[in-house]
């Protein structure tokens, strides 16, 4: 190397380092929404939402139950919890049909079609013979069991209705025949109006409308063309509309629609003023004022109005959410099914929970005109509870079903002891820290 002029070793340049580059923050909300993506898209998001969403559903609605029918009991000379614990005692024996229906193989559930349309049909007859029917309200569609108890066929109707369509358009599929109109229309649409007849000679024109929701479902999850779709709706919007011109009742709750007459449409209006006076968090558990007396039905069709009044808006929102999870499952599991019943079935279940309670909420928000149904899994009435979670049964079976899910549950460790799969029983081992550190060690090592 060369010297410089002072003798001198010359400088070298030092080479600066490029400052430090940090790494990109990454956004939380980001983040947080990639993580949320992920786990709505995992294979057991549908069965958590069917399972979670229908008992968090039907506690609030015991709890609500309880709330808005003290009054009513008293005022009939009953205990105050009469009518909760005959509902506590429904949703016990439908929380036993709900896990009976989930461990069900789908087989079994086709086989139960036609015997369960059968003696739907059969129990709807008896409930037109005098002596052995009942009229409630003005309907003659109850048959007595005995005691306080009562039995409603057409709510189980609706289950057979949706059991048995779903089979009999999955073995019509497979013969491949639905491409052809009077194969999509018949018999299911001569044996759904046989039903509907059943059903309107009691005068339950509510049931009727959930039963010709069903029947939509099914034809629109089958593929019907939309010709044939609005040919048979107008079919039914046709003899919708006889059957309200002729009953001067039906006729004053579609007068009622947004009216505030409260002489003339006493139960719609109080219901506005049960929900207008909740305000953002309500007046609290059991402080409702339209329950004592002023809200004719404050424990079944207008029990959200009770809620909305005790618990706000934050009340009202959590059963509307908790309804929306339910009916997304619903049609996420009939979505992603190969299986034409396991579609059919959870479309029509699907479809049914949720006319069923747009039309109660909305007939309690006066966008409506009253039906007279219940709103499911939350209002009182064991006939409609029963058939209602073994639907519910249904879908979480259909739930299980899916492949992807099923592989999910089998790799699911044991807990509480249980023993794994194919592994011969041992002795029981803590795996504790010191444990641990003692198997990382070397066979020599203490």
């Amino acid at each position: 190397m060369g010297s410089s002029r002072a003798g001198r070793p010359p400088l070298q340049r030092v080479t600066r380092r490029p400052p430090f580059a940090h790494p990109p923050r990454d956004n939380p909300v980001r983040r947080l929404l990639t993580r949320a993506r992920r786990a709505w898209d995992r294979p057991l998001t549908a069965y958590y939402l069917i399972l979670g969403g229908s008992l968090l559903i039907t506690v609030l609605g015991l709890v609500m139950v309880y709330s808005a029918s003290q009054i009513t009991a008293l005022q009939l000379s009953l205990p105050g919890s009469y009518f909760f614990r005959k509902q506590f005692l429904a949703a016990t024996i439908g929380a036993g049909l709900l896990f009976l229906a989930s461990r069900m193989p789908v087989k079994l559930h086709r086989a139960l079609a036609y015997p369960m349309l059968a003696g739907s049909v059969f129990l709807m007859i008896l409930v037109q013979i005098p002596g052995i029917g009942m009229a409630v309200n003005g309907n003659q569609n109850w048959i007595s069991i005995g005691g306080p108890f009562q039995l409603q066929p057409s709510e189980f109707g609706k289950l057979a209705l949706v059991l048995w369509g779903a089979d009999l358009l999955a073995r019509k599929q497979d013969k491949r025949l639905l491409t052809q109109w009077k194969h999509m229309l018949v018999p299911l649409v001569p044996v759904a109006f046989m039903l509907l007849g059943l059903i309107m000679l009691g005068g339950d024109m509510g049931t009727a409308i959930i039963l010709t929701a069903i029947l939509f479902g099914l034809l629109w999850v089958a593929g019907a063309p939309t010709r044939l779709f609005v040919g048979v709706l107008s079919v039914a919007v046709l003899i919708g509309v006889i059957l309200i011109k002729t009953s001067d009742n039906r006729m004053a709750r579609l007068t009622c629609l947004g009216s505030t007459d409260v002489e003339q449409c006493w139960q719609a209006v109080h219901g506005i003023y049960a929900l207008a006076s909740g305000g953002l968090f309500g007046s609290g558990l059991g402080a409702s004022v339209e329950k004592w007396g002023q809200l004719p039905e404050a424990h079944t069709d207008f029990i959200f109005a009770v809620t909305g009044e005790e618990l706000g808006l934050a009340g009202t929102l959590s059963v509307l959410t908790l309804f929306a999870a339910l009916g997304y499952a619903g049609i996420r599991v009939a979505g992603r099914t190969e299986d034409p019943f396991v579609r059919y079935a959870a479309g029509g279940v699907t479809t049914w929970i949720t006319a069923q309670a747009v039309i109660n909420i909305g007939a309690v928000l006066g966008l409506l005109p009253i039906a007279g149904v219940p709103l499911p899994l939350f209002s009182y009435g064991g006939s409609a509870l029963l058939p209602t979670m073994f639907a519910i049964g249904l879908l979480i079976a259909f739930a299980r079903e899916d492949p992807a899910a099923r592989a999910a549950l089998a790799m699911r460790q044991p807990r509480f002891g249980r023993k794994r799969a194919g592994v011969p029983p041992g002795p029981r081992r803590r795996n504790t820290m010191r444990r641990r550190a003692s198997a990382a060690r070397s066979s020599g090592e203490r």
